[in-house]
């Protein structure tokens, strides 16, 4: 099959019209619809139903379109590759972790990164989903479980635990509880049960739950257990790390805590010797080096 033609097909398929397409390529309407029709012909299929709102792909062309993402994917790539081939460390790095580890952990820590590497551009995706690195949805991950995916690098990074922490001016006004059967007149923080979450975060959670608990407040994040904490509203289920930044919060009956929910870092094995990955992880292993040696002079 003609790349040309393919590539033109991916634009309309991926924007939907040939009007969009076609500012996209730098041609006309009806240059990219010559195309479209010429691949059609010598494919002998329909790629696309046309409506007046637009172009929708038949089943064929949705064949064909998944097979033109992952060659403008691999072709990404390798133009990632050619570029970090240069001296210098810039240029785009998507970095994808969760919400509560990126707002709370990563964001507040990127300006060192930034200091030592100004021409970096990135690419913060918070999001629960575990996003496809082969495939290119990012280039490097931070995960609360080893990544099952085939051909990525790992690392281990550091092991962390859910706890539970209030402010002083809730414990002042509200008490502070000495054992579980104390929620009984506490309102508890916490994930919402259905939330994307490390199962640790959660079985602590339900542990809490079968006792007789006052008030609840759900959230489908920790960014959002913690502003709840940080306003008094309650006794939160939070990250051990967030002490950290939040030195001023106050650990409630410190001899409950989840089990240890391991840390990792990953990144697709193609990108063993980008020098962006390579910054950025090393950016993130001495920033928890320092972590821990603070965390053990505690």
């Amino acid at each position: 099959m003609d790349w040309d033609k393919l590539r033109i097909f991916h634009a309309v398929a991926d924007k939907g019209s040939l009007t969009h397409a076609g500012e996209v390529l730098h041609l006309s309407q009806s240059a990219v619809s010559r195309q479209i029709r010429a691949l059609e012909e010598s494919l002998s299929v329909t790629l696309f139903h046309r409506h007046a709102r637009g172009l929708i792909l038949t089943e064929q062309g949705e064949l064909l379109f998944d097979a033109t993402q992952q060659m403008v994917k691999r072709l990404e790539a390798t133009a990632a590759r050619i570029r970090d081939s240069e001296d210098g460390v810039f240029g785009e790095l998507r970095v994808t972790t969760t919400t509560g580890f990126g707002t709370l952990w990563l964001a507040p820590r990127l300006a060192s990164l930034y200091k030592n590497y100004p021409g970096l551009k990135i690419d913060l995706m918070l999001e629960e989903r575990v996003l496809d690195l082969p495939m290119r949805e990012a280039d490097v991950a931070i995960r609360m479980k080893e990544p099952s995916q085939a051909d990525l690098i790992r690392r281990r990074l550091m092991n962390i635990r859910m706890r539970l922490y209030a402010s002083a001016e809730y414990l002042a006004e509200h008490g502070t509880p000495t054992s579980v059967e104390d929620f009984g007149t506490h309102r508890l923080i916490c994930q919402q049960a259905g939330a994307a979450q490390v199962s640790a975060g959660a079985q602590l959670v339900q542990q809490l739950l079968s006792h007789e608990v006052a008030s609840t407040l759900t959230v489908n994040n920790y960014f959002g257990v913690l502003q709840g904490v940080l306003n008094h509203l309650g006794i939160g289920v939070l990250p051990d790390y967030i002490i950290e930044d939040f030195p001023h919060l106050v650990r409630v009956l410190p001899d409950l805590e989840s089990g240890e929910v391991p840390v990792f870092l990953a990144y697709p094995e193609e990108l063993r010797h980008s020098k962006r990955v390579a910054a950025f992880r090393e950016f993130v292993t001495e920033e928890i080096f320092a972590y821990r040696k603070r965390k053990q002079s505690d």
